[in-house]
């Protein structure tokens, strides 16, 4: 896997990924940004969201569970310091949409994937606190 990340102007940058996206990355204006885009640390969370959430429907749907929607929700925590301000705890809520699905399953599929599937989630495991939950809604 590859990726490149080129200076566009002031602290902005165009990331690509050597599959043809692209997307724009950016600082905040304390530093001289100008709000253009995400912060990197903001693309981390996400990148765990989404890494997350694509195994959790994997799973569902092998499990023919009826998935109508779902989000997740993150909440980070950063080192309160000067530099590194690294995440220290992330929270992850899945929210689950649908009739008939099984709560069991749900939390399986949830389970597998904060302790087997998510490679993000692996990466940081050993120096973030992870937690996890979900909720089902009809």
């Amino acid at each position: 896997m590859k990726a490149r990340v080129k200076w566009v102007e002031g602290m902005a940058f165009m990331a690509e990924s050597d599959s043809g996206h692209g997307i724009m990355l950016d600082g905040s204006p304390e530093i001289g940004g100008r709000n253009l885009g995400a912060r990197p640390m903001e693309m981390v969370l996400m990148g765990l969201g989404g890494c997350t959430a694509i195994d959790v429907m994997v799973i569902l749907g092998k499990q023919r569970q009826p998935v109508e929607d779902c989000w997740i929700e993150l909440d980070a925590e950063r080192a309160d310091v000067a530099a590194p301000k690294v995440f220290t705890k992330i929270h992850v809520h899945y929210v689950i949409k649908g009739s008939g699905l099984d709560p069991k399953q749900v939390e399986r599929a949830v389970k597998l994937s904060a302790e087997k599937y998510c490679s993000v989630s692996a990466m940081l495991k050993g120096s973030v606190d992870i937690t996890y939950d979900f909720e089902i809604r009809s």
